[in-house]
């Protein structure tokens, strides 16, 4: 059958669906061939205006004409999503300047979602009261660009491999935030005002760390910090390189003696750290927390400290201690009981998990560390720390019984 008539074809088996749902599905196709449909009958002659959602990818360059008469054809019919995914711009300031016109195009349609890919996107910031998720994915952001001030039903905020250059990213409404593999500044902090969300997410940055306000609704945090931050010193793993005048050690990452990072999510109930420790605020509604080995430095394990002095709600405490890799295949459960809690640790405390790939002796430091805190023995029952292939367990002294219910083969590490 030859390529028109089966267009046809297709279309007369869809034909008896009403105009709503066709402008669904045309949301699914690209803007070239949600217009391409045109030819099918005189029905779909204008169906494509209404398509529910706009999706355009290309070059600006080769985009302009079509996207401009697209827009002006469309008018102001209501959009539920709409995708810019620009990968080869020149970055022209003419072509900057016409992206974001059609940006602006979208936004007096009430788009709903808005996806932004490789583009330059400055200026002066969004403002819509139907906007309600935000995707940014490689774009370069400067002046006033991620101020939210007059998008008060957005809610969801990605940015994901983007070159942040706005002082602030401000937002009263969003509730759901995630900056992965961001470029911050390295002139200035970036910061972050954002007091009704609920879950952050920061991951693997560059440049200066920013700067997070109060979020007093926070309950997920999950923050990785990697050497490649401003922050972070080539001559130290702990921040303690031992000269004076390094900034990155001494001065750069401390405002009024808090953590930049710790100050904002203070408030979080849950909270990953991968991240170098340091000085930090009390986290009054922490029920768990995740460490990695940075958290744990022997001999005083000073920031482990602070982490059970300054969490007084603080119910589970994960740490992981890999030499090498991201997997552990050892994992320790410890508990204790309440008459012989430390007055130092939270009443709510249950239970401690290790996960490691290997018992060594910076391992068995952490072990030793958390039995004066009294986690791992009672005056009745001291415990002994014990270990299979596949797991490690808090078992009693004499382990002979417990362990054969459990069906563990053990061997003392010889930690009391």
């Amino acid at each position: 059958m030859p390529p028109r008539k089966a267009a046809k074809a297709a279309a007369g088996g869809i034909d008896a669906l009403p105009d709503e749902v066709l402008h669904h599905l045309l949301s699914f196709l690209g803007a070239q061939d949600a217009v391409r449909t045109c030819v099918l009958a005189r029905r779909w002659r204008h169906l494509w205006r209404s398509a529910t959602g706009l999706r355009i990818g290309g070059g600006v360059g080769e985009m302009r004409e079509f996207v401009d008469n697209l827009l002006l054809l469309r008018g102001r019919a209501p959009l539920d999503r709409c995708e810019f995914c620009l990968d080869d711009s020149d970055d022209s300031d003419d072509d900057t300047g016409r992206v974001n016109l059609w940006i602006r195009q979208a936004i007096l349609c009430e788009v709903k979602v808005l996806r932004l890919q490789g583009m330059r996107c400055e200026g002066l910031p969004l403002s819509s009261q139907h906007l309600t998720r935000l995707h940014l994915y490689g774009v370069l952001l400067s002046d006033d660009y991620l101020n939210f001030s007059s998008c008060m039903a957005l809610q969801t905020l990605d940015i994901i491999s983007c070159s942040i250059l706005c002082a602030k990213i401000l937002s009263q409404s969003v509730k759901y935030l995630s900056v992965t593999m961001g470029c911050f500044s390295f002139s200035f902090r970036t910061h972050v005002f954002a007091p009704s969300l609920i879950t952050l997410r920061v991951v693997d940055y560059w440049f200066m760390t920013p700067v997070l306000e109060a979020m007093p609704s926070l309950v997920d945090a999950s923050i990785r910090v990697g050497r490649q931050t401003s922050d972070c010193c080539d001559y130290s793993e702990y921040g303690d390189c031992g000269h004076e005048d390094c900034v990155s050690c001494y001065g750069s990452i401390h405002d009024n003696n808090e953590m930049l990072l710790l100050h904002g999510i203070s408030e979080a109930k849950n909270l990953t750290l991968i991240a170098e420790p340091n000085t930090g605020p009390t986290f009054t509604k922490l029920k768990t927390l995740l460490l990695n080995e940075h958290w744990c430095v022997a001999p005083y394990f000073t920031a482990l400290a602070y982490i059970f002095q300054h969490a007084p709600v603080l119910e589970k405490l994960t740490l992981e201690l890999f030499t090498k890799g991201h997997k552990h295949e050892l994992e320790m459960k410890g508990r204790y009981f309440a008459m012989e809690k430390s007055a130092a640790i939270s009443k709510h405390f249950k239970i401690v998990e290790v996960r490691c790939n290997m018992v060594d002796g910076d391992v068995l430091k952490v072990l030793k560390f958390l039995c004066t805190f009294n986690i791992c023995k009672t005056t009745a029952n001291p415990f002994h720390f014990w270990f299979n292939i596949s797991k490690i367990y808090f078992v009693p002294a004499n382990p002979t019984k417990k362990a054969h219910m459990l069906g563990v083969r053990s061997t003392n590490l010889g930690v009391k």
